[in-house]
């Protein structure tokens, strides 16, 4: 069920590069417990603007999944987020890579 969520959530832009917060590196971890998901998080910075917008898109989408009926949303930011986190597919599209 983790890799149905991590799914749902690529549905979850970054509206400054176009690219899903999964493929952004931002989701850390997703961990099950019964109907229950905990999910940590980070963004590029503390302050990001968007933070309270993300929190909700995760679960909102988490939430659409069968069986889930509960989702807690942690933020954290250790380790910070690193562009190296990023899926080689964002790297790509932010030109990261050469290709």
């Amino acid at each position: 069920m983790e890799k149905k969520i991590k799914d749902n959530l690529k549905e979850v832009m970054d509206p400054e590069t176009g690219v899903s917060i999964v493929d952004m590196g931002f989701i850390y971890d997703i961990h099950l417990d019964g109907k229950k998901a905990d999910i940590t998080m980070t963004l590029t910075t503390p302050g990001c603007p968007l933070h309270k917008s993300f929190v909700e898109q995760v679960e909102e989408k988490t939430l659409e999944i069968e069986g889930i009926e509960e989702v807690e949303v942690e933020t954290v930011f250790d380790p910070p987020w690193q562009p190296e986190m990023m899926s080689e597919r964002a790297k790509k599209k932010l030109g990261y890579t050469k290709d």
